[in-house]
């Protein structure tokens, strides 16, 4: 089962395996990428609602990578559908490639290279220089702003 994300609409995705998607994707789409997701729902592809817990699963995954700030409602959701459904994730959102490959989910991108290696993101303070594991909005230690920092 591959589990499409909206660039796969957009850049006419096709295979011949058993295909899946997320209400949400279809209200991200405009003109003949929204018609695509209606000829293709039309056609037999399943719309898929994963559980709640399953959605508790992927955020909490997504935070210790370091993507949670990156990552979508819909975004969270595919990777959730991907993973109930033992699928391939489609996307070129290299977060939720992130988190996908995090989980044992696999991948298959579409218009772009896909990422290289997993990444655990930190974080890291503007200010004072500090680094953290989580995302914070400011730094405990001088209230500055912090970024995501390459782990290697």
């Amino acid at each position: 089962m591959h589990v499409l994300d909206s660039s796969a609409f957009i850049h006419e995705y096709h295979t011949s395996e058993q295909m899946a998607s997320v209400p949400a994707v279809e209200a991200e789409l405009e003109d003949e990428s929204a018609y695509r997701f209606d000829a293709m729902e039309g056609a037999g592809m399943h719309i898929h609602i994963p559980a709640d817990n399953t959605i508790e699963t992927i955020e909490r995954a997504a935070v210790e990578t370091g993507d949670g700030e990156e990552l979508s409602d819909t975004d969270v959701r595919l990777v959730a559908a991907a993973f109930e459904l033992d699928g391939t994730l489609v996307t070129d959102d290299y977060a939720m490639q992130n988190v996908a490959e995090h989980l044992g989910v696999t991948v298959e991108v579409i218009a772009r290279e896909g990422i290289t290696e997993q990444r655990n993101w930190r974080f890291q303070c503007q200010g004072c220089g500090r680094e953290f594991d989580d995302h914070r909005d400011r730094c405990p230690i001088c209230g500055s702003d912090l970024s995501r920092k390459n782990p290697a």
